[in-house]
Order: structure tokens, then sequence, then C-alpha cells
């Protein structure tokens, strides 16, 4: 696995990550809001990406599940310089 910027050590940078069922395979529209699995809240991107590797691997057989992670700390701090 590869070193990004967001894995500087030393500095919090949050990132979520989600999932959901897809209304269609090729557009990004959950089929059902409420039912959105909150894998959970990670303070950089290589612990959010255990966390997104699991939850993926967990829905594997179902193959309109998908999980995504959210660099949180880019919407919180747009002007950090944090942007790829």
């Amino acid at each position: 696995m590869s070193k990004t910027a967001d894995d500087k050590p030393g500095k919090q940078l949050l990132h979520l990550v989600f999932g959901g069922e897809l209304a269609k395979l090729d557009h990004f529209e959950f089929k059902d809001l409420s039912k959105l699995d909150m894998v959970g809240m990670y303070p950089n991107y290589a612990e959010a990406q255990k966390a997104w590797k699991a939850a993926a691997q967990r829905t594997v057989d179902n193959a309109e599940m998908r999980y995504f992670i959210v660099h949180l700390h880019r919407l919180l701090d747009p002007e950090s310089g944090q942007q790829h």
C-alpha cells in the first residue's frame, strides 16, 4: 500500500467510511438512504482504507453494495492545501 499526503504522522485528518446499495451500478445513487452503513470515522487515510476494505469484503456477494472513503478534512478546511 502506497502512502499518500493524508498519511502524514501527527496530524489528524478525518475520513468517513460508509456504504450502501446502489440503485444502478453505473451511478452513485443509493436505493435507500435509511439503510446506509456508516462504518465509522478515522483519523487518517490508512485506517479508513483498512475499514473500507473490511466492509467491502463482508459484502462481496452483493454486487450492488459499494463502500466509500470521504476525505472530511478537505471539506472542513478546503484552504489548508491538503487537496490533491
